[in-house]
């Protein structure tokens, strides 16, 4: 059995770290570590904040009792094959980060009785669908380029989060003229103005999860991403998903820099409009030419901009002109026996009770004892190829569901484990529903399941500090492309902003904020990053570990 190090990054003490550094970072998360891993690679002496016990945000994967779980990284699409974010990833990790393919059927979409299986490659998506909708030929095909083209013009869409703030605002009044206008429409609203089949509508809006808001209100840009995404398959780091940030800190620290942990930012420092540093919780100050949050805009701009700053810059009305996405609920399970013993594979399942996903959606947020109106079932130990050498003998299994923040009111401000008996009955509640929908697909788990716990919205605010429990950043609604002050550039000299809410949610969104952050940080040398991407000696054939070679795009 190999070694299990799951903690990355390196402890805060105040003697650990520099009085003073080209750029603070603060926070770990997919977002932050690009930006500094890119400014990085331009020579910049760059340190990195985490307040969490180990880096890597919603990338980090964490042990107990002998098994191992990621917490958001659940596959990735793109990157096990030549594409924009496998560049990205190989420049930033310098080529050490692996990725495993899934199997062909990378997602089965389950709604009541019926059954459809996404298989990788754009034809073989195309089939399945005519097959179940024959009368939909034609508005299948047009579905599929619509999303392809939606992936081709969203550089343009999104060019002017690399520019400077004036530039940018004046990038996006023209940026209607650019693009194609599904990008200004939500995801009902296109695809109703393409075909009145419901239950079409509702096969292809089965990923809707992995954006965390219903079609009826989620910009379709959104749904156009993620649908384009994972067209051609996913794929999971080989090592899991802790490698992802093992694999760049190496990059941050070859110019000086560090990645600490136990590093509780709590206010950026501000004199006349400029940020020149941080002040830690520890009362700790480090000073910085430049500081980027990666904590995410709320947090940001509510608690670590000092309340002189927040009144005047009237970050209020900002806040009320955004909402955080949805919370949830995840069971953590492990189960005795290896991924063959168990009959298990690497497709995710997404369990609907029907078709109307908007409506189980808002029933369902209103009384939790209403059906789960979407499950999500992952199978970590058996994406990973590494994971029998970690951890012989055992499997792990993840299942999700959203939750509603409003109905832990009653236990807000309570400790980790020191929540009460309601909030442990409550909890358990949630968790037997949820474990018998896992074993109405796999009955087998059953007799097998070793250990298991659940995550609520409140752990979520604990280890992430997000206080309305949410997992994905900010709502995609179609007006939040629009609000200026999601921008990695802010209102403060030398303060800026990076991860999901100045781009999209999951972890290419994150990625390339990260990416665009340091362009816009760069201003206008912000070639120079656009150069590492271009100048970077790929491998002369891309790694599949997994069990097929080749995937069809």
């Amino acid at each position: 059995m190999a070694k299990v190090k799951i903690k990355t990054g390196k402890r805060f003490r105040a003697k650990r770290a520099d009085k003073h550094y080209d750029t603070i970072v603060i926070g770990s998360g997919m977002g932050g570590l690009a930006n500094a891993a890119f400014l990085s690679l331009l020579g910049k002496k760059v340190c990195v904040l985490e307040q969490h016990y180990t880096a890597g945000g919603y990338t980090h994967a964490y042990e107990r009792e002998g098994y191992e779980w990621d917490v958001g990284v659940h596959y990735v699409g793109e990157v096990h094959q030549p594409s924009t974010l496998r560049r990205v990833f190989d420049v930033i990790s310098e080529g050490r980060l692996k990725w495993a393919a899934m199997d062909e059927e990378y997602d089965k979409i389950i709604i009541g009785q019926d059954e459809y299986s996404f298989i990788a490659g754009r034809e073989n998506f195309a089939k399945m669908l005519k097959e179940h909708f024959p009368d939909e030929s034609q508005v299948i095909d047009d579905y599929i380029q619509l999303i392809r083209d939606v992936s081709r013009y969203t550089p343009k869409f999104f060019a002017g989060q690399g520019m400077p703030r004036k530039l940018a605002s004046l990038y996006n009044k023209i940026r209607p003229l650019l693009v194609p206008k599904v990008f200004f429409q939500t995801t009902r609203e296109v695809l109703e103005g393409m075909t009145s089949n419901q239950e079409l509508i509702s096969v292809l809006t089965g990923q809707w999860g992995n954006y965390g808001q219903a079609p009826v209100d989620a910009a379709f840009l959104m749904h156009a991403l993620i649908a384009k995404h994972y067209l051609a398959g996913g794929a999971y780091p080989v090592g899991g998903s802790s490698e992802i940030a093992r694999s760049i800190i190496p990059t941050i620290q070859k110019s000086g820099g560090e990645v600490f942990t136990y590093a509780d930012v709590e206010e950026v420092l501000i004199n006349r409009n400029k940020a020149y540093g941080v002040r830690m919780a520890d009362g700790t100050e480090i000073t910085a030419d430049n500081i980027v949050s990666n904590a995410g805009f709320y947090n940001t701009v509510k608690k670590l901009l000092p309340q002189d700053v927040q009144s005047r810059l009237g970050v209020d009305s900002w806040c009320e002109q955004v909402q955080r996405s949805s919370a949830h609920f995840c069971i953590y399970a492990g189960f005795k026996g290896t991924t063959e013993e168990l009959g298990l594979s690497t497709t995710n399942l997404w369990i609907y009770p029907d078709g109307d996903h908007d409506t189980n959606l808002e029933k369902y947020q209103a009384d939790y004892n209403e059906e789960f109106p979407l499950v999500y079932i992952s199978f970590p130990s058996a994406k990973d190829p590494d994971w029998k050498n970690r951890y012989p003998g055992k499997s792990t299994v993840e299942v999700v569901t959203p939750a509603n923040m409003e109905w832990f009111k009653q236990w807000e401000g309570s400790q980790w484990q020191k929540r009460g008996e309601d909030y442990v009955a409550f909890k358990a509640q949630i968790a037997d529903r949820l474990m018998e929908k896992l074993f109405e697909r796999h009955p087998q788990l059953r007799d097998k399941l070793d250990y298991f716990e659940m995550s609520t919205p409140l752990s979520t605010n604990w280890y992430q500090k997000n206080s309305a429990g949410e997992m994905l950043a900010l709502d995609h609604f179609v007006d939040r492309f629009k609000k200026p002050f999601l921008h990695p550039v802010t209102p403060v000299k030398n303060l800026y902003m990076t991860g999901s809410d100045v781009m999209t949610a999951g972890v290419g969104g994150a990625l390339m904020a990260g990416m665009m952050t340091s362009c816009a940080m760069q201003g206008r040398k912000a070639g120079e990053v656009v150069k590492l991407l271009k100048n970077y000696q790929e491998p002369d054939k891309y790694e599949n570990h997994f069990t097929h070679q080749e995937q069809t795009t």
